[in-house]
């Protein structure tokens, strides 16, 4: 029979970081959202507790687990903050998953141990100005001179690339042509502070204002040739491959925004009275409510389902764009549900569903646009 109860191993790990999330994070995370702050002391108490290890092998200084380990963490993490869970999310999956995917051994010796442990983060290049949902359109470029790559181009939207513990940018580059035609696009590790590579100031953005979110450029930038990560005309397909990981990491994020909005809304249906009663005892606030936990147990089975996938060694490429489609819409939608339950209050940063509700848009639209992922599904079933 399918049982869909988490092993002792799973369930201790979520309880964890649930009371790390309500304790640690909760009381504190409003002011850095306000301020436009990046959190290091919180960044730094998941760095003690592993979970930038996760799912890493002991080797690196990893926890020995495996990818749904992380899905579960984040969606704890953004029960209470999106913010903090991005931080997470991209430090592994976008940071520190493309050196062990595909770095060579000394590679991986180099920078695994430090990203694992939490005390430095790593960012992925992949999005470019212009370029959007387009990302085989690619026009940074690296060539070969001697022993050094030159790379001259620019990045956007690049999550954890500017933080005071940012050690490295893994970006994808056109290295030439192909011999039938068409870019050959590669994938190179620049460390941060390299001559020619410059960060600019962060965003102001919309929501996940308590991450850190730069555009990157790079003029003459010169990098060992060593720095190459994985195979030369392979980058293309590398973060593709992690691409399909990270959306289920998005949707077990979005999974938990979804379900934050229901825990404030049972909350503030308990206390809030209007015209003599409790809210909570009103059918139409009884049916939202209920309606939003239908949509936040439902996106939670899609990416159980392709999390079961992936650690089965299945292709999961539809499933993890099922799973990321349907939990984003979940999450906007409970977002926005919840503002209205909320009524003024949902307006206000101080209260979390105003956070909520601000974080949700960008889940459909990172880590590919609601529309690349009905593209996607389309695909994988058939339809050209």
């Amino acid at each position: 029979m399918i049982d869909f109860r988490l092993g002792e191993e799973y369930e201790a790990l979520r309880k964890s970081v649930h009371d790390f999330a309500q304790k640690e994070v909760a009381p504190v995370i409003g002011g850095f959202y306000e301020r436009e702050e990046f959190p290091y002391e919180i960044v730094r108490g998941m760095a003690r507790m592993g979970l930038f290890g996760l799912p890493f092998p002991e080797e690196y200084g990893g926890m020995g687990g495996d990818y749904f380990a992380l899905c579960l963490a984040l969606e704890e993490l953004a029960r209470v903050d999106s913010s903090v869970a991005i931080t997470l999310e991209a430090g592994v999956s976008l940071g520190a998953m493309p050196l062990f995917r595909f770095g060579s051994a000394d590679q991986k010796e180099k920078w695994l141990p430090s990203l694992c442990s939490g005390e430095a983060l790593g960012a992925f290049g992949l999005t470019e100005p212009g370029g959007g949902s387009d990302a085989g359109a690619t026009r940074t470029t690296a060539k070969l001179d001697g022993d050094e790559w030159v790379i001259n181009g620019s990045k956007s939207f690049i999550t954890n690339s500017g933080t005071d513990i940012t050690r490295l940018v893994t970006v994808t580059a056109v290295t030439g042509e192909k011999p039938g035609g068409g870019k050959e696009i590669s994938t190179i590790i620049v460390p941060s502070g390299m001559p020619g590579f410059t960060v600019a100031p962060k965003y102001s953005k919309v929501g996940w204002n308590a991450s850190d979110t730069h555009e990157l450029s790079f003029t003459d930038c010169r990098v060992p040739a060593e720095n190459l990560l994985g195979e030369r005309g392979r980058g293309y397909a590398q973060f593709l491959s992690i691409l399909d990981e990270g959306r289920v990491a998005i949707a077990a994020l979005s999974v938990g925004l979804a379900q934050g909005c229901v825990d404030e809304c049972l909350r503030y249906a308990g206390e809030r009275e209007a015209f003599g009663h409790r809210i909570g005892e009103y059918q139409a606030i009884q049916f939202k409510i209920a309606d939003m936990e239908v949509r936040a147990h439902t996106a939670r089975l899609a990416y159980y389902a392709a999390a079961s996938k992936m650690l089965r060694g299945e292709p999961f490429k539809k499933e993890a764009s099922i799973a990321k489609l349907v939990a984003s819409n979940a999450a906007m939608d409970n977002a926005r549900d919840a503002t209205q339950i909320f009524g003024g209050y949902g307006f206000m940063n101080e209260f979390p569903v105003g956070r909520f509700y601000r974080d949700a848009k960008i889940l459909e639209v990172g880590e590919g646009t609601s529309e690349v992922q009905r593209m996607l599904i389309a695909r994988e079933l058939g339809l050209r």
